[in-house]
């Protein structure tokens, strides 16, 4: 048998075994790259840049309501698994989203605001079709129940009056009471029945002349003190969760 035991070189085993190593590792490192490269590749899609901004309006006129309160929802078909693109309405009625283009369908669900969107034969809730190529500003037609008109809003003595007409808008069968009216006011822009320091309310039973309702309340210590606040009037439709309210306005004493 052939004996190479004398002719053994470990230094030169030593090299390939490392030229080995050194050849797997690249190989690893290339192929660790061509997989970064394609999921880059697949997930590497423009973001969003076209504006759709618009308002909730009825006869011109933008629907007030609260803050994070009124939802609406806008779907995209065409990129894989459906889903709504949930927002909600800013307090003067208005709504901005940042959105690809395309066609969408808006959709505001039955029970959402305080007016009626309009249905389907089926009674469920229509959509819109809105196409969007570049920034769009819409406006969302609705029908209120009632509508604050000619809200006046003052302060006197440490106490914030206000007077309002409270006109019925929907008068057939679907038709619904007020149940109550209130005067809110808060430290901030942010005034509702959820945010504030102080409320008067009148139900609607005490109500005597919806073409002049009047209301006043007193403006608690401000801590820290300030010389203004800002108010406005909520209406509360029998059977319907949310509020229609009138502008937010700031009063200074």
């Amino acid at each position: 048998m052939y004996d190479d035991s004398e002719n053994y070189d470990p230094f030169c085993f030593s090299i390939i075994k490392q030229r080995t190593m050194k050849n797997k590792f690249q190989y690893i490192v290339l192929l660790a790259l061509i997989i970064f490269s394609v999921a880059c590749k697949k997930d590497n899609y423009k973001a969003p840049s076209s504006h759709l901004t618009g308002r909730i309006q009825y006869n011109g006129e933008n629907i007030q309501v609260e803050y994070d309160k009124v939802p609406f929802e806008l779907y995209q078909y065409g990129f894989g698994k459906v889903g709504s693109i949930g927002q909600v309405f800013a307090p003067d009625g208005t709504f901005s989203c940042l959105l690809f283009d395309g066609e969408y369908k808006f959709i505001i669900a039955n029970g959402q605001g305080p007016f009626k969107w309009k249905q389907t034969s089926a009674g469920n809730p229509d959509t819109l079709v809105i196409n969007l190529s570049g920034d769009k500003n819409i406006d969302i037609d609705v029908t209120p129940y009632y509508m604050i008109r000619t809200p006046q809003l003052a302060v006197s003595a440490g106490k914030v009056t206000g007077t309002f007409k409270a006109e019925k808008i929907i008068t057939d069968a679907s038709a619904k009471n007020i149940e109550s009216v209130s005067l809110y006011i808060n430290k901030t822009a942010f005034v509702s029945a959820t945010d504030n320091i102080a409320v008067t309310t009148v139900t609607g039973a005490n109500i005597t002349d919806p073409n002049n309702i009047s209301m006043n309340v007193t403006i608690p210590a401000l801590v820290p003190t300030q010389k203004y606040v800002f108010a406005r009037i909520g209406l509360k439709i029998a059977g319907v969760e949310d509020r229609i309210y009138s502008p937010v306005q700031k009063l200074t004493f």
